[in-house]
């Protein structure tokens, strides 16, 4: 058969080949029906493909399946390729009782559970350059759960020897048996990591949602995918980290987020704060950080505000993350786990309150994240407060006592109450406040000691008398705040409140010296009556 030139190819404006059309025609359906809409003419005709797949070397086999009657070698290394040409060049007809090419690769990955693991990589990582061609023909997923399911069958051993072998240098480190076995286990479960590191984006999200349905363990899948982006990250530009980022990011949320760490989160949110993903990647991100919120560390808290804020910390951040702890309710999040928040929460607003672009209705709604409930003190948010009004002396009155609105008196300590009566950063009416509470935990503790008195022998003796010297010190220390207190500036209705506490108190103080008394005479009379019983003798039974 003579051959000639007459068909000029273009391949994706990279290379021109020059073929025989009648030979191509044969076998691609393609051209036969490009040139059946030709006119004709006496020159050459003029093919221009623009996305013709593998290029130049793509076309390349192409002319050598056809020149070569239909034969060609097919393997794990180039079938990927040659399908997705089938497909391309619509090379299903049969020529001379020879298979078309798209039956030819279509029965060699029947026997892709023959393929070796190298094969199998080798075939994916050409997928990874055929996309989406390889997608939309079912070939990628053919590959992606052939080996998804060869980890499967391999379970805690390496299909390949070389790097799982027990022998191996890596695994005769420690003597202690126990650490050894720890060291092999966890070789096992990761010896495939580097391999598919090399694979792009949408193939690593493939293969993790073919691992999920396959029910592979989530914490090893957190750590491949944690793997993964460290190791990108290293040659990867901006456009490709956040491409990476999301795909991780997604990945992770799919998972069980018992497996994944807070820290990693962090970790992750630190590298995501200085590129520009998706917003609704970053969403992800930071619902997924406040769920663990309670596993949280003041250092993981502390991110710098972003440059067009001028606030030291991103408080919008914090303030988001409770926000999504929160989120379910408070009732259903059990109360030790806000109880950690409300602790880690009071140190936050400690370090942030100095801040003096920090405004006081951002102060506020940090107060007013976490519910007064979860809080068994106030002692932490106190000091926060006395910072902050040190830090911005500036404030009005009325703006000190919206601030002050947000302290609950009755869980101040009585040394937070003492402080607070003679601190000048607050306003009068703050000092009031905690003395009026003072005097109700004095009530309290008055109505404590004038239970039941109880025997000489019974333990609770000395608690009544612990209590009464208590109840002697609370009555000098309101005594002592009324006097020290400063209101020149407050009106009349609270001068009139407070000679009214003071009055109050000389009448408890009357009354606890009236029961000091009586515990004494009572306390005297056992005395002498068991001194007496034990002069008697003993009677005989």
């Amino acid at each position: 058969m003579d051959v000639f030139c007459d068909l000029e190819v273009d391949v994706n404006g990279e290379e021109v080949f020059m073929v025989d059309k009648n030979i191509i025609s044969c076998y691609s359906g393609r051209i036969k029906r490009l040139l059946g809409k030709s006119k004709g003419g006496t020159g050459n005709l003029k093919v221009i493909f623009h996305d013709f797949p593998g290029g130049g070397e793509g076309f390349e086999l192409t002319t050598r399946f056809c020149y070569s009657k239909g034969k060609i070698e097919i393997n794990p290394l180039n079938v990927s390729l040659l399908h997705c040409i089938a497909i391309f060049m619509e090379m299903s007809e049969s020529f001379s009782g020879v298979q078309n090419l798209f039956e030819q690769t279509d029965k060699s990955f029947e026997d892709i559970k023959y393929w070796t693991w190298s094969e199998l990589l080798a075939a994916l990582k050409q997928c990874k350059e055929l996309l989406p061609a390889v997608t939309s023909s079912g070939l990628l997923h053919r590959c992606v759960d052939s080996l998804v399911g060869r980890l499967a069958l391999a379970g805690e051993a390496s299909p390949c020897p070389s790097t799982s072998s027990p022998d191996s240098s890596g695994l005769r480190l420690s003597t202690d048996t126990r650490s050894t076995e720890s060291l092999r286990n966890n070789f096992r479960a990761t010896w495939w990591f580097e391999d598919l590191v090399s694979l792009n984006p949408p193939l690593v999200k493939m293969l993790t949602k073919s691992m999920v349905w396959r029910k592979f363990d989530h914490g090893v899948i957190v750590r491949f995918l944690l793997y993964y982006q460290k190791s990108r990250f290293v040659t990867a530009g901006v456009d490709d980290k956040c491409k990476i980022i999301e795909t991780v990011v997604e990945m992770l949320y799919s998972l069980d987020h018992s497996a994944v760490s807070c820290k990693s989160l962090f970790g992750i949110l630190r590298v995501a704060l200085n590129l520009n993903i998706k917003k609704c990647c970053r969403t992800i991100l930071e619902n997924m950080i406040g769920l663990q919120l309670d596993q949280a560390t003041l250092d993981n808290l502390l991110v710098p505000s972003p440059v067009a804020m001028d606030h030291i910390y991103d408080v919008n951040l914090v303030l988001r993350f409770t926000r999504s702890f929160l989120g379910t309710g408070f009732c259903r999040v059990p109360l030790i786990r806000v109880q950690k928040v409300a602790n880690l929460m009071d140190s936050y607003i400690a370090e942030v309150s100095p801040d003096p672009s920090l405004k006081p209705s951002k102060f506020c709604s940090l107060v007013r994240a976490i519910p007064d409930l979860a809080r068994e003190s106030f002692d932490g948010i106190y000091h926060a407060m006395d910072m902050y009004l040190e830090s911005h002396a500036e404030l009005s009155i009325e703006e000190k006592k919206r601030i002050c609105c947000m302290l609950n008196y009755e869980k101040l300590s009585a040394e937070c109450c003492k402080h607070l009566a003679h601190n000048s950063n607050f306003p009068s009416s703050a000092s009031v406040e905690a003395l009026a509470s003072h005097q109700k935990k004095f009530k309290s503790l008055l109505e404590d000691t004038n239970q039941p008195k109880p025997s000489i022998d019974s333990p609770y003796s000395s608690v009544a008398t612990e209590n009464k010297g208590k109840t002697e010190e609370s009555c000098e220390q309101i005594v002592l705040y009324a006097g020290r207190l400063d209101i020149s500036d407050e009106n009349e209705k609270l001068r009139a409140n407070l000679q009214g506490m003071q009055c109050r108190v000389l009448e408890l103080e009357k009354v606890c010296k009236k029961m000091q008394n009586q515990m004494a005479k009572m306390l005297k009379s056992r005395l002498s009556g068991q001194s007496n019983a034990r002069s008697l003798p003993r009677l005989c039974s």
